[in-house]
């Protein structure tokens, strides 16, 4: 399944995407796809839901709605630094030896079409195309990688928009160059496990102003999506529909030379097969 949210900031509804014209509305079998969603049983129980709608024609047709991130604000958003070999190499740092955690705030959360509004004092915004983990249930202590496959409830497309002085050069923790509000655009969709059938083989591509940035592909991750959950678990508890960030491939501003930053005006424009595309633009400061 495609799982998806419709309708304005605050208000989305739910529903499960089958094409580029239309959709099955679940606003009336469930409220939200959040953490209690997640936690009873929930794609399980709308899965028999949506094949009778689509058998039974209940479909509704896409009429210029905003999409919503495809999940509630979660829990927690997480984030994996320097996953990806080929961009380690860009940005000249040794492959780590285990996951680089980081965290962004929740409410960075926006949808894959919504804009991306540049902080005050700004100076180095910037992109990252990443495939997002969804995690299924309550997990802690995972006892093995195969455990941790069981514990995602799908994958997403994000953008994880950095701003890197902020990041980099005001001291402390890489979270104040991470958690500006609009920085975590997500969606269209959360696409289930057995929709996708390889998660290591997805290209991945980001365009700025119609120029092509990013291109790279999950195969040059350097810790997989099932390690990263269990690594996780060892050390804190994921919440059912908390989000997992896992790394950018090159092609980031940071690492261009000279470096390139987003300006107000700018377009961003990303996907990774089989999860969508999304396209913001950057606006000004408040």
């Amino acid at each position: 399944m495609k799982l998806m949210r419709i309708g304005v900031p605050g208000a989305e509804l739910p529903a499960a995407h089958l094409d580029p014209q239309t959709y099955v509305d679940l606003s009336d079998v469930v409220p939200d796809f959040d953490e209690a969603f997640f936690a009873g049983g929930g794609l399980d129980r709308i899965r028999p839901i949506v094949e009778e709608r689509i058998d039974s024609g209940r479909l509704r047709t896409y009429a210029n709605q905003r999409i919503g991130a495809p999940i509630a604000r979660p829990h927690q958003i997480l984030c994996i630094g320097l996953n990806y070999s080929d961009h380690a190499a860009e940005t000249g740092q040794e492959v780590p030896d285990e996951p680089i955690l980081f965290n962004k705030a929740p409410n960075t959360m926006v949808g894959p079409d919504d804009d991306v509004r540049l902080p005050r004092a700004a100076t180095k915004l910037d992109w990252e195309v990443e495939l997002g983990i969804v995690i299924g249930r309550r997990t802690s202590y995972l006892d093995s990688v195969d455990e941790a496959r069981a514990a995602i409830a799908g994958y997403v497309l994000v953008n994880d928009v950095s701003e890197r002085a902020f990041q980099m050069e005001r001291g402390g923790q890489w979270v104040k160059g991470k958690s500006a509000e609009t920085f975590n655009p997500c969606g269209p969709w959360l696409v289930t496990p057995d929709e996708i059938d390889d998660v290591l083989d997805l290209g991945m591509w980001l365009d700025v102003n119609g120029e092509r940035r990013q291109t790279g592909s999950t195969a040059t991750m350097i810790f997989d999506p099932y390690t990263i959950v269990h690594h996780l678990s060892q050390f804190l508890v994921m919440e059912p529909g908390d989000l997992i960030n896992t790394g950018t491939p090159p092609g980031v501003g940071m690492g261009l030379t000279p470096q390139v930053w987003l300006r107000p005006g700018d377009t961003m424009h990303l996907g990774i097969d089989g999860l969508g595309s999304q396209r913001q633009r950057v606006i000004e400061a408040r």
